[in-house]
Order: structure tokens, then C-alpha cells, then sequence
């Protein structure tokens, strides 16, 4: 469930546990997930091939990261499922702390992937995670 809208950068607002989307390929070198392997978790970079559905940690200094894997790098990438999908991520998020989420499916990989971010937020209402979303 989103209980909270914010914007701004999610890295600058002091969020502890921050959640983002990374492709079943294992290619995730642009966008947030590339930014985030720059910056904090390089081997995300090139992880190899994931499964759908799976979620990965990395706590780096006090923050949490979870990279949900919910779509691939093809053409319509993000399939049909998108809202089932982001769903399973969520609620697969350890712990019950609220999680900072970017807008996922909004940048240029998701656009491109066929993302539809009316799809994949009410995904995020029908978790049962705790979501801020910027």
C-alpha cells in the first residue's frame, strides 16, 4: 500500500530502505539500478541472469536496497503481469519498515519495455508492504 507521495532525490531524503526494479537479464549498467551500481552495489551491475519475481539486499552503510527483478530488456518486457508482479516484489521485502520506492517503469528502460505505471502503482496499493513512493 503507498501511504505516503513524496518528490526529490530518495538518496538525498535520508530513506533507510529503498527499493528500485532490475531486469531478468542481468544487465542493470543505466537508469536508478545503474546509478545505484555506480554508487553503492557495483556487482548489480552485471548479476547475470535473474528470475522474475526475485528479490535482492544490499545494505550498504545504514541504508537497505532491494532490487526488485520484475521485467525483462525486450520488447514489451514488462508483460501483461505487471501489477501481480510488482505485488510479489513487494511483499517479498523483508521486514515491516516502510520502503522508499522510485516511480518504477518510468524511466527510458521502462518506457522502451512497455512499463505502464498505472499498472505497476496499483501494484504497489494492492502490497501489503508499506510504500513511500517518490
Amino acid at each position: 500500500m503507498i501511504i505516503a507521495t513524496k518528490k526529490g532525490d530518495i538518496l538525498a531524503e535520508n530513506e533507510k530502505r529503498i527499493a528500485f526494479a532490475v531486469n531478468t537479464n542481468g544487465v542493470n549498467n543505466e537508469g536508478f539500478a545503474g546509478m545505484i551500481a555506480k554508487k553503492y552495489w557495483p556487482e548489480l551491475a552485471h548479476i547475470g541472469k535473474t528470475k522474475l519475481g526475485t528479490v535482492l539486499t544490499k545494505k550498504v552503510d545504514n541504508v537497505e536496497f532491494f532490487a526488485l527483478t520484475c521485467h525483462t530488456l525486450k520488447v514489451n518486457g514488462w508483460g501483461r503481469n505487471q501489477k501481480r508482479v510488482i505485488r510479489k516484489c513487494f511483499d517479498a521485502i523483508p521486514g515491516d519498515e516502510p520502503v522508499a520506492s522510485v516511480s518504477i517503469g518510468t524511466g527510458f528502460a521502462g518506457i522502451i519495455s512497455g512499463a505502464d505505471f498505472s499498472k505497476i502503482r496499483a501494484g504497489m496499493e494492492a502490497s501489503k508492504k508499506k510504500i513511500i513512493l517518490y
